[in-house]
């Protein structure tokens, strides 16, 4: 692993353009000021894609039974019940 590059908090203001295209290509820029690490400058990460509904149509099958009343004994574990009575 690499170490980061620091960088004190005018040089910062100074090269914030170039900082920022480094961070953007991977590398790790932590800020200083007064010699004390205060900001990390990092890329951010890639933009969830958009979803789009559908997509599974004729992949899966819902049973048709799906929706009905638990059975008892199945019932009481989600409860946290004994049912070996």
């Amino acid at each position: 692993m690499t170490r980061p590059k620091i960088f004190n908090l005018y040089e910062a203001k100074t090269h914030l353009s170039k900082l920022v295209d480094d961070a953007a290509a991977g590398a790790e820029i932590v800020i200083a000021k007064s010699g004390k690490a205060k900001a990390r400058l990092v890329p951010l990460e890639a933009p969830l894609r958009a979803r789009r509904p559908g997509g599974w149509e004729g992949r899966i099958r819902i049973a048709d039974d799906f929706d009905d009343e638990l059975p008892p004994s199945v019932l009481a574990g989600f409860l946290g019940e004994d049912d070996s009575e």
